[in-house]
């Protein structure tokens, strides 16, 4: 059977998601969650023009016709509805800085410059006399149109504008009516209430977070959102009721301005991106180049279908949203994963944008990992294949496990595999080959005695076809043993099943004659490929790597015996448990020195618990692992991660609450592209050393939406990360996705 192809969004350059609410309620196999739809947000940026001046956009207005307009430091600029070309409006030589812009439904689109107010109405531009310049603010009301500047205040009204005199002071930032005939006026010194009878003025720190005041709005419940210097000042009946600063989840004090959306989120605009408080207590950040083309956000504008449009230092960004369900994003990640993300003979990895951020440059790309990714790939498509027994699905799967195979083949060994492949005309590769002096192998000796000089990685297969390359690491063989196991349990035929024995036999017998080290092609052990106990037990400098490369080589063992039935692998893993203290040494293994602690070891554990599980019937034994992965699966709930959520309840048979796990699938953006994260100046989190001490981190986990591009062995928690050059595989969205339909988690019928 055929996959469909989903495309709804495939014209749409950056694409993101906005969580939709989860029941909390425990649920487990019985009780799936429904794939209902929810709202899909994604970004499109736009550069208005060359000159600096063109793209430092200081307001914007969307009119009837769904033409954006803006107001820009060089000048008015719009772009037609179905165009994506911005216009200048104004004639050349009247041009110059531009404030405000707004659009009303009688009178067309109204602009403030640096000379005085325009007017577009019937296809035709006039300045409207009668006001003096430079004008900084317009407001639309029930009896006209009001402009202000530094110099005084003026209401068009019966076709000419008056004046008006009210004793408010020249800073004016924002203006608003307030719907009987006077204006809120926001000002550097404070808020005004202005109207025929009374000017009134709020200042003090019992009425404002500070006098610094930037923009208003009005919220569906009758509250006056005032937001400035300090955070956000929220009003009501002529008091001061609440406030919103960096610990209710503003990314900083500096907010520029504030709109309501059609369904009364109210957006506040930030020089560090926008907060959306919603009417539930709930608020959202977006930021960062995924989402803005710039941080600092000046004014925000919505058209009839909700999209947000918004004026930024840097250029014009657009937030759109549309109905999707977690089936029409499989689709959709299935589509950019083939497309992008399949590589020869059938690798899956991330792919290299050699203009940043431009999917349409993209080029593959090797990566020390590949053999683990692409067995995240093949533990993917296993599950994929137990939920729909689609040919399509085995059939790949098993490409992806020749792969690996592959690798091991190519070296031309008994048993040892490549860290990867590639064709062999490539010219350009990861970690090139290098030459070492002696002055650098004594630095890189002194810095760790365990360096291991590698010059030549790369080597060319006896065929000629590819150049693979050498000193696989562990976390390589942990993946690789991973992905052969869900195959294996999952997918694979009579035939196929003999192909992993087999395939892994060789694997294992190449390391038990090697005392349990991975030896490379040069004779010695890989960097990393260590699991003897003459290291493990006896070499201090291997300490960090006890616990861990225990619990691995068993487990290596236990999966060769279990799929084999040979008993020399079950002597062997018996003898590393009674004579060298194997289940001993995992004791540790949750209770990591700090010092040794890396996020990716947490990911190595989740592979290997389900072959120990699945194959240790010994209930002593049992009991070990049982307690071990309950440790495990405690400690890194905070993690929120789908991946060990699911793995968990595939292994221990236990309910879980996927409330966090299915709250991650609708947040995740489609985009997949590794934009540059930098949690580091906002002030609604603080920077920690926890929970890994080398990583500067937050203390806050961020959802989805706002951290760099997952992998399930990278630290959630990192400050700051990314790099736009490259697209990641959605293989960590589609893993959990059909490992939550395989275990009934989420029910696929909306």
């Amino acid at each position: 059977m055929k996959r469909l192809i989903f495309i709804l969004f495939w014209q749409v350059p950056f694409l993101f998601v906005h969580g939709q609410q989860i029941s909390a309620n425990f649920v487990g196999a019985n009780r799936p969650v429904k794939d209902t739809s929810f709202w899909q947000e994604y970004h499109q940026g736009f550069i208005v023009g060359k000159n600096e001046g063109d793209n430092d956009v200081r307001s914007i207005a969307v009119d009837n016709s769904s033409n954006i307009w803006i107001a820009s430091a060089s000048g008015i600029f719009v772009k037609d509805s179905n165009k994506n070309i911005w216009s200048p409006v104004i004639e050349k030589n009247l041009r110059g800085p531009a404030y405000a812009v707004i659009a009303d439904k009688a009178s067309g689109v109204w602009m403030g410059t640096w000379d005085g107010v325009y007017r577009f109405q019937d296809n035709k531009l006039q300045k409207i006399e009668g006001v003096e310049a430079p004008i900084s603010a317009l407001c639309k009301s029930k009896e006209g149109i009001y402009a202000l500047g530094p110099k005084g205040v003026w209401l068009y009204s019966h076709h000419h504008f008056q004046k008006k005199n009210y004793p408010i002071a020249r800073s004016i930032q924002n203006v608003i009516s307030d719907g009987n005939g006077g204006l809120w006026v926001a000002t550097k010194v404070g808020l005004y209430h202005c109207s025929e009878n009374n000017t009134s003025l709020y200042q003090d720190t019992t009425q404002l977070i500070s006098a610094y005041v930037e923009g208003i709005a009005e919220s569906n419940t009758g509250q006056l959102w005032a937001v400035g210097l300090g955070g956000v000042s929220i009003r009501k009946n002529n008091q001061m009721v609440k406030t919103l600063t960096p610990a209710e989840g503003l990314p900083t004090v500096y907010v520029n301005c504030i709109q309501k959306a059609r369904d009364g989120t109210m957006w506040v605009g930030t020089r560090q991106g926008i907060v959306r408080y919603k009417q539930d207590g709930s608020h959202s950040l977006r930021f960062s180049r995924r989402w803005l083309i710039n941080d600092n956000v000046r004014d925000i504008s919505f058209d009839t279908e909700g999209n947000a449009w918004i004026a930024t230092a840097g250029g014009v960004s657009v937030i759109r949203r549309r109905k999707m369900t977690l089936s029409d994003k499989e689709y959709f990640f299935y589509d950019v994963l083939m497309r992008r993300h399949i590589r020869a003979p059938w690798i899956a990895g991330q792919c290299h944008l050699r203009i940043a951020g431009d999917t349409t440059t993209w080029a593959p790309e090797d990566d020390d990992n590949d053999g683990e990714y692409t067995s995240n790939y093949l533990a993917m498509e296993s599950f994929r294949y137990a939920v729909t027994k689609d040919e399509d699905a085995h059939n790949k799967a098993l490409k992806a496990f020749n792969f690996l195979k592959l690798l091991q083949d190519v070296t031309g060994t008994d048993g040892f595999f490549a860290r990867t492949i590639v064709s062999a005309d490539w010219t350009t590769v990861h970690d090139g080959n290098r030459t070492y002096t002696e002055r650098q192998l004594a630095d890189a000796l002194v810095d760790d005695p365990r360096f291991k000089p590698v010059e030549k990685r790369w080597h060319k297969s006896a065929d000629g076809k590819w150049i693979w390359k050498d000193d696989t690491s562990s976390d390589e063989m942990c993946g690789h043993m991973m992905g052969y196991f869900f195959f294996y349990e999952l997918v694979a035929d009579k035939t196929e099943k003999e192909m992993v024995r087999s395939h892994v036999r060789k694997i294992m017998d190449y390391l038990i004659r090697n005392n349990y080290n991975f030896k490379d092609v040069d004779g010695s052990s890989t960097r990393w490929g260590v699991w003897s106990p003459d290291q493990l037990n006896h070499d201090p400098e291997w300490a960090s790597e006890k616990s861990i490369n225990s619990f691995e080589l068993l487990a290596f063992l236990k999966f060769t015996y279990g799929i084999t039935h040979d008993k020399k692998y079950q002597n062997e893993y018996l003898r590393l448990i009674n004579k060298e203290g194997y289940l001993s040494n995992i004791a540790m293994l949750n209770h990591t020195n700090p010092a040794w602690y890396i996020f990716f070891d947490e990911t190595m554990n989740c592979y290997l618990y389900p072959i120990l599980l699945r194959y240790e019937d010994d209930p002593a034994i049992r009991k070990v692992y049982e307690k071990s992965m309950d440790e495990w699966y405690v400690i890194n709930k905070k993690t929120e991660c789908p991946l060990f959520d699911f793995m968990y309840a595939y292994v221990r048979h236990k309910k879980i609450n996927p409330a966090n796990d299915i709250r991650f699938l609708t947040d995740t953006p489609l985009d997949l592209i590794d934009w540059h994260i930098d949690h580091r100046f906002r002030e609604d989190v603080k920077l920690v050393r926890e929970p890994t001490m080398e990583d500067i981190q937050v203390d806050k986990l961020p959802p989805a939406s706002i951290r760099s591009m997952v992998r399930w062995d990278k630290n959630p928690w990192l400050a700051e990360s990314g790099d736009p050059h490259v697209e990641r595989e959605p293989v960590f969205w589609l893993l959990p996705y059909w490992m939550a339909r395989y275990l009934k988690i989420l029910n696929n019928t909306p």
